[in-house]
């Protein structure tokens, strides 16, 4: 009886002991419910600033391309890249000898011309004077002729004698005509002589600018940004097409960003827009900027109306000017570096176009957009969203407790981490920032979640 009692005790500890390792087991491997593990931050009020941000270069805001008007070959170049010219200085020369040689065949053409002037009016005064002899001789002729008129009819003299005398008068009168009329002519030589010589004047004036234009001078003052060519080279001048360019003459004290910024952008950039401008060659500099000029039209239209094209498959863009205020970059200014930025630079652009403070903000990945069913039931994101159907909204989501909420919104502007809630939530409110993936599909109204840190959230160290 006793070994039969002793085997019962045994029996029942081994199923104690068997009770408490799984109590144990059970107390160990016990798990909390599996909810969904999110972050949150407090709504809180904040300055919004929107921007648009762009990329483009920098450009002097004055430059002048400098070329020759006549051609020929470079005999002097009086400048090297780089070089600071003042207005009015010599900055190249041009072979001047062939325009010599023309200048001088004009001084010969004006003086032709002043010696055929001369001809005309001794010819003027030479039939003048013939006129006034054939005049003489037609009065003496005429005198006699009446003389002979009356001894005609008086029966003194022939007939013959007096058809001569008429015949004499007839021929004088006949002269006389004669030098009127080389008079006018000679007179209209004098003024076609004139004529000829303001004609090689004007040529030879046009002869000595074109010999003063063998002389290069700087039109503006500034820096030589640019030089194309070398002494002895052969350039062709602007009188016979566009001509070649000799070098670029820009003012690097003020400079410019152009950028272009795309067609969905564009409304809301307006001239005065304060710009942060970032320029590749000052790492981890910001300069200030000023929009000066919009473009109207898009920099991808062909010139005129026949040339444009009507597809809509070309990306378009703006261009759009932004001065850099010298304010911002005064400091950079040395004796060793009077200019620190050189054209055709790179740079990335954010114009502030606008602005909103002391406004109720969340992060901009807590908004997401639902969609609504009859019974106001939440359901998922689709991938037809139209903005202009009532059936979706702008939700975030709110944690009470351990519990969603979600709760429309009507936003505003926003920029690289905020956006403005205009209506639908309060200060302080527990908004859900992450995971994207849980705000855009998966939170619901009335899930239980749990709340962790942000870093432990996307470190994946939290249980």
């Amino acid at each position: 009886m006793k070994k039969k009692k002793d085997n019962t005790n045994r029996i029942i500890i081994i199923l104690g002991v068997i009770v408490v390792v799984l109590i144990a087991l059970m107390l160990i491997f016990k798990k909390d419910p599996e909810y969904t593990k999110v972050a949150v931050e407090p709504s809180a009020k904040a300055t919004i600033t929107e921007k648009v941000s762009a990329s483009g270069k920098i450009f002097p805001v004055t430059e002048v391309k400098i070329s020759s008007p006549v051609s020929g070959e470079v005999v002097d170049l009086s400048v090297v890249e780089g070089d600071s010219v003042q207005v009015g200085q010599i900055l190249a020369k041009i072979d001047p000898e062939a325009y010599q040689s023309q200048v001088e065949r004009g001084v010969a053409s004006v003086n032709a011309a002043k010696a055929n002037l001369a001809n005309s009016k001794a010819q003027v005064e030479n039939i003048i004077a013939q006129r006034e002899q054939v005049l003489s001789q037609l009065l003496n002729a005429q005198e006699v002729h009446k003389r002979n008129e009356t001894l005609f009819k008086d029966g003194v003299i022939s007939s013959a004698d007096y058809e001569s005398s008429l015949v004499n008068v007839q021929s004088l009168e006949a002269n006389l005509r004669a030098s009127d009329a080389g008079i006018k002519s000679a007179e209209q030589n004098v003024l076609a002589s004139e004529f000829s010589i303001k004609s090689a004047e004007a040529s030879l004036k046009e002869l000595k600018t074109m010999l003063g234009r063998t002389t290069i001078i700087a039109p503006v003052t500034g820096v030589v940004s640019r030089l194309n060519v070398e002494e002895g080279e052969q350039v062709v001048g602007t009188v016979q097409m566009s001509g070649t360019e000799l070098m670029r003459v820009a003012n690097l004290n003020a400079m410019e960003v152009q950028v272009e910024v795309s067609e969905s952008d564009i409304p809301r950039v307006s001239i005065g827009d304060f710009v942060d401008v970032e320029v590749d060659a000052y790492v981890d500099r910001l300069f200030e900027g000023k929009v000066r000029q919009i473009a109207n039209s898009a920099n991808n239209l062909a010139s005129g109306m026949g040339g444009a094209s009507l597809t809509s498959d070309q990306v378009t863009n703006f261009v759009v000017t932004i001065d850099i205020l010298p304010a911002s970059y005064s400091d950079l200014i040395t004796a060793d570096n009077q200019f620190p930025f050189r054209p055709g630079m790179s740079a990335n652009v954010e114009i502030n176009t606008s602005t909103v403070e002391d406004v109720l903000t969340v992060p901009v990945q807590s908004v997401s957009i639902r969609e609504f069913d009859e019974d106001d039931t939440r359901l998922e994101r689709e991938a037809s969203y139209n903005p202009k159907d009532e059936n979706f909204g702008e939700v975030v989501f709110v944690v009470d407790a351990d519990t969603i909420v979600m709760v429309e919104v009507s936003t505003g502007l926003q920029d690289d981490k905020n956006i403005h809630i205009k209506a639908g939530l309060q200060e302080g409110m527990n908004v859900v920032i992450g995971p994207y993936s849980a705000i855009s599909k998966q939170l619901k109204e009335g899930e239980k979640v749990t709340v962790v840190d942000e870093d432990k959230l996307y470190k994946g160290g939290d249980n």
